[in-house]
Order: structure tokens, then sequence, then C-alpha cells
């Protein structure tokens, strides 16, 4: 016997309950309310199918049991279904982001209209074909080849050239699959002008700066002694503002760059250099302590490498209170080299970790003005690292100090003195 159907207003209720709580969830995980609908939706969709499905077998394998009154209640009850799935259908087709179902081997079995605007798809030949043959050329077609583990953010639209798209795929159902698409260009083009508004801040500030600052050095405080702690002051802040245009200067340019013209770079000769930087910053406060165990160079950009080991070496300094000891490290481990910077100095609680590399985001505001740092350093080493494919890796306790790692994968070891990879 089937299964008594509960009235159509309490299943459309529920239904429409559950679009509700998959706005909510996509929200909360992703930030995208869109992908959660697409998701309910397409769930709901699958089940009103097996709920037809299900009561049609009922209906035929007892036909002669089934009255008139029987039959009608049922093909009504197939109707106000077929209108909802209708309309389910018909919302996922209207949504703004790319949904795209699969099945196990990657064959798209439906799609909205999203979908063809921004992956290029077109209905109805596309349906039935391979995704990775529809997107062959583009980047989502690299990334489903190799597996699609993780999230691909801020791609190429394969159906726009100037659209720029976050991609997931998600396993669904038995052994099926929906890719999502949430389509940032908008986001990207905010992007670029912010990128541009500081670059050409900080350039036209350059100039202005300079001038201020060597006018401020032709002002001798024995001359005028009633002013020189106002001139001291004023020499100390126009140097820290022309230290942070330089920053921003530098930080616009790392942004904008997708690869390194790669050099060696011996690593010999740059922990020497970093490790003087640090002993002059430090004038003779802390022990500063230098372990080199690698016996090996990188490939990348001198320039760049210098200032993003540099700044762990400053800040370490910068933040450890005098007395205190600071350790340098360059060694091996088994996937590439690790350099690392240890301190004793104050520490950094868990909650301030995440966020340590965002511009000018400070753990303690007076401490950092007090050192003399600009806010921009870790920024500057996170972009550094991303363009030679490395990693920043954070270690603290407050009261006990800090470890600050930057992982370089093999393929960007040399051999010292030679031209092969270690």
């Amino acid at each position: 016997m089937t299964p008594p159907t509960p009235p159509s207003w309490k299943l459309s209720t529920a239904l429409a309950a559950a679009l509700g709580a998959g706005a909510v969830l996509g929200w909360l995980v992703g930030g995208h309310a869109a992908a959660g609908i697409a998701l309910v939706a397409v769930a709901e969709v699958v089940l009103l199918l097996t709920r037809i499905r299900h009561q049609a077998r009922a209906m035929m394998a007892a036909p002669t049991a089934a009255s008139p009154l029987q039959h009608d209640r049922f093909m009504t009850r197939s109707r106000r279904i077929a209108s909802s799935l209708r309309d389910l259908r018909n919302a996922a087709g209207q949504l703004p982001d790319a949904v795209v179902l699969l099945d196990q081997q990657q064959n798209i079995r439906w799609f909205n209209h999203a979908a063809e605007s921004l992956l290029g798809l077109h209905r109805p030949d596309d349906r039935g074909a391979s995704l990775q043959q529809q997107l062959a050329g583009s980047e989502l077609a690299g990334w489903l080849r190799d597996g699609a583990r993780e999230p691909l953010t801020d791609a190429v639209a394969p159906g726009r050239a100037d659209g720029r798209l976050n991609v997931s795929l998600l396993p669904f159902g038995d052994h099926e699959q929906l890719l999502l698409a949430h389509d940032i260009s908008h986001l990207s083009r905010l992007e670029q002008v912010r990128r541009d508004f500081v670059a050409n801040v900080s350039h036209e500030l350059r100039t202005p700066l300079t001038v201020i600052h060597g006018y401020l050095e032709l002002l001798d405080p024995e001359d005028v002694p009633e002013l020189a702690p106002v001139l001291g002051e004023m020499r100390t802040q126009s140097k820290r503002m022309g230290q942070i245009v330089e920053d921003l200067l530098t930080l616009s340019r790392l942004e904008t760059q997708h690869e390194v013209a790669d050099e060696r770079v011996p690593m010999a000769a740059l922990l020497a250099t970093v490790r003087k930087e640090a002993e002059a910053l430090s004038q003779g406060r802390h022990r500063i302590v230098l372990e080199s165990t690698a016996e090996a160079d990188l490939l990348g950009s001198p320039k760049d490498l210098h200032s993003a080991l540099s700044n762990l070496a400053s800040n370490a300094v910068r933040y450890t209170p005098a007395g205190g000891s600071i350790t340098i490290r360059w060694q091996r481990v088994a996937d590439g080299a690790v350099y690392s910077v240890t301190d004793t100095g104050f520490g950094i609680p868990a909650s301030h970790l995440a966020r340590l590399t965002e511009r000018f985001y400070r753990v303690s505001s007076s401490r950092s003005r007090e050192s003399g740092g600009t806010g921009l350093g870790l920024s500057i080493v996170k972009h550094v690292l991303n363009l030679h494919q490395a990693q920043l890796k954070i270690e603290s306790a407050p009261g006990i100090g800090s470890t600050f790692s930057c992982h370089f994968g093999s393929a960007r070891l040399l051999v010292p003195g030679g031209g092969d990879e270690s």
C-alpha cells in the first residue's frame, strides 16, 4: 500500500522551508546563498522525481485494487508534484550562479542558464557530453582533470573572457556531482580599482614626502634648541611615512605580478646579509644566531626574497624585548627546505594568527608604532612566497615567542655553486 501523502500545502511549505535553509547554510559555509539554494533545489527535484516514480509503481502494481476516487487523488497529487517540480527547475534555471549536474563520468546531465553564459555550454547539444571536453583549453578543464579536490578561485570564465569565477565540485546523490560556479567579476574589478588607487596615491605621495624629509634634514636642532624634540619627532614620522609609501608601492607591484624572473639566489650570502641587517637594527640588544645546514641555493627573485626574509628577521628584532634571542635557520626537510626565524618575544595569541598577513593588521597598535613597523611587512612576505610557490607557517604562544617559517619546494632548490637542482 502506498504511504499516505501529506497535504499539498504541507509539501509546498516543506519545500520552501528547505530552500530557505539552503540559503542560510550556503551563506554560512561560503558566503554564497545562491549556491545553497541551488544544491537544495536540485535535491528536491530528485526527491520529487523519486516520489512520483514510487507512486506510479504502486498504482501499476495493483490496478484492480485502485478505485476511481483513489485514481483521481493520485492524478491530482501527481499534477501538484509535477507543478512543484517545474517551479523548482525554473528557479534553479534562473540562479545567477552556474549549476551543472554531472554523472559519475562527469558527463553533463543538466545545467541552468547561467552555465551557458559563464561556462559557454549550449543546450541541448551539450547534454550528455563530457564537461572536460566542452571546457577544453580552459583553466577549469585542467582543474577537473586533476581531480578538483579543492575549490578553484579566481579563474577565467570559459564563456566570457572578461569574467572571473570561483568554482567548486560537490558530491551529490548516488555517485553524481554538482559543479557550482560563482561569478566574481565585479569583485575582481573592484579589487583592481583598489590596487590602482593605492599604487597611484603612493606614487604621488613619494615626491612631497621626499621634499619634506629633505628640508627637515637641513634644519639643525642645535640652531633652535627649543624645537629640538619637535624636529626629532618630525624626522622620525617623515621617515616612517616614506617607508609606508615604499612598502605600499612594493605590495602593489607584487599583487599585479603572476610570476618572477628566476635567478640563482646564493643563500649563504643572503643569510649573512639578513643577519647583519638584524644586528644593525638590534644594536646589541639581542643575541642573534644563524644556523644554516641546508646547503642549497634558491631559484627566484633575489630582490624579492631578500625583502621577505629580511622582513621576518626585522620583525623578530622589533617585537623581542632587549636581552632576548633570535635564531635564523635554513635547513632541509623531506619535500624541500625551510627558512625560519624564531624569537623569544612577546608571542601572539592564537586568535590573531590567521589575520597576521593582512595589510595594516596589528596585534598591538601601540607596540607596532613604537617599534617603527609599517604593518605591511607580512603582507609583502606572503605575496613574495606565493610568487615562489612557497608557504608561510606561523607558530606562536604568548609569553614564549614565535616562529615564522617559509617552506620552499624541492623544485626551487639548487646545488650551491652549480646549476642543477638539489
